[in-house]
């Protein structure tokens, strides 16, 4: 099965035409979508702009995030069931679409700057927990973070508007 014939199945699919047909279904799993998305970038925001050095109100860095992990990675999950239910109604147009690709590579980086995050300055965060303000290395991947979360905003919002 080509890439193509993959997508026009899932676009023929009964959750695909189902969404797409209905005129319930698809706004009401966009808003759960948007919803989490906000959920995610709003936790993750608050992370961010501690790792970048604004303080957080009675919390160190590591508490923080032990704190909003729970939260972030459930919106998440939600985000991206509800996410593949909407690129179900039109995969071959989303598939297509440069402001889909592009905010699907910069899911990707914003995954591989909070691995590499976690992989260094987050292990030593027992020295930095609550120095303002953080090491380099933290404020770094706190505004790398920031900057992708704000451009899949953008991005996503852009998509409604360009896919075919």
């Amino acid at each position: 099965m080509t890439w193509t014939n993959f997508l026009q199945s899932l676009y023929d699919s009964a959750v695909g035409s189902g969404i797409r047909e209905s005129g319930v279904l698809f706004p009401s799993i966009e808003s759960i979508h948007v919803l989490m998305a906000t959920t995610v970038v709003g936790s993750i925001a608050i992370v961010d702009l501690r790792l970048i050095g604004y303080a957080s109100h009675r919390r160190g860095a590591r508490q923080l995030i032990l704190d909003l992990l729970p939260f972030t990675w459930a919106a998440f999950a939600l985000a991206a069931v509800t996410g593949s239910l909407l690129f179900t109604s039109n995969a071959v147009g989303y598939a297509a679409n440069t402001q889909f690709l592009s905010k699907m590579c910069l899911l990707v980086l914003a995954g591989i700057n909070m691995a590499i995050f976690h992989m260094t300055a987050y292990r030593r965060i027992g020295e930095w927990d609550d120095a303002l303000p953080p090491p380099r290395s933290a404020r770094i991947a706190g505004a790398t973070s920031l900057t992708l979360w704000i451009a899949i905003v953008f991005l996503g919002r852009w998509i409604g508007f360009t896919v075919q």
